[in-house]
């Protein structure tokens, strides 16, 4: 009789931690694993950029209007694609100069890195303006069936893959000192209410600057103004964030807020 193979180990047991009774050690790990890299790496502080992943580099809409004028492609949509990237370069510039400018604190050991959701469009142009720079940055990826693995710009060691979208959403805000908000859909607008929820309610305690960027753009999307007219929010929550085009404003307003409130008071988290 053959002899009977040991079972494995309860952690080496595959079957039983992809199950849903070990649910509850899978969200653990979402938690303890990107801990441990933070705190390695010494990044207790980020600034995070939320926008579109269909929103694509200039080179790249050039080129789609290229292949759709010869035939290979929506000329229309190409079009729409280049008058969007405007957004992907300002991204990457904003991103470049906040790392530059947090390089060159020298008058404290605090540092702020651009955290993205590490994907492509607006995300890999964060961790591309950061990579510029020589910068360490974040991608806090999500496993979808739509998107491919983390963009070529994250830095290898703080790029992470998330299952529960709940738990990728508590590392954007733990870390967060700053939030910047470019063009996106369904996924941004999300990010975008927690985040303004958080601050509203006082669950993050944490003075924390938020840029809309694209006036154009949250203008036809949003009408945040209607909310103050109607009641449902007080006329002082639209004073949360600061609405703009500048790539100029956008840097000074975010690093004199973070120069005042979080080079020396790092303050609570959530």
């Amino acid at each position: 009789m053959a002899d009977k193979e040991d079972p494995p180990a309860a952690y080496r047991n595959v079957d039983f931690l992809t199950s849903p009774r070990a649910r509850t050690l899978r969200i653990l790990a979402e938690y303890l694993e990107p801990e441990s890299r933070f705190r390695h790496y010494n990044v207790d502080d980020t600034i995070v950029i939320y926008g579109s992943a269909r929103i694509v580099a200039r080179e790249d809409a050039e080129k789609r209007i290229e292949d759709a004028r010869a035939g290979k492609g929506d000329l229309t949509r190409a079009q729409q694609l280049l008058e969007m990237s405007r957004y992907y370069d300002a991204t990457r510039e904003l991103a470049r100069r906040l790392t530059v400018w947090s390089k060159n604190l020298t008058h404290s050991d605090r540092r702020f890195v651009i955290c993205s959701g590490g994907g492509p469009g607006i995300m890999e142009a964060a961790n591309r303006g950061a990579s510029d720079a020589k910068g360490h940055n974040v991608g806090l990826g999500i496993t979808l069936p739509q998107e491919e693995g983390s963009n070529p710009f994250v830095s290898r060691e703080l790029s992470f893959r998330f299952h529960y979208f709940f738990m990728r959403k508590f590392w954007f805000m733990y870390l967060a000192k700053a939030v910047i908000v470019m063009p996106g859909g369904f996924g941004t607008l999300d990010e975008l209410f927690e985040t303004l929820t958080l601050v509203q309610t006082g669950r993050v305690k944490k003075k924390m600057p938020i840029v809309l960027f694209g006036q154009e753009y949250w203008s036809k999307v949003l009408n945040l103004d209607a909310l103050g007219h109607f009641g449902t929010i007080a006329p002082s929550d639209l004073d949360l964030f600061i609405l703009t085009d500048s790539v100029d404003e956008a840097f000074e307003h975010l690093t004199q807020e973070l120069e005042h409130y979080a080079l020396d008071n790092p303050g609570p988290y959530l």
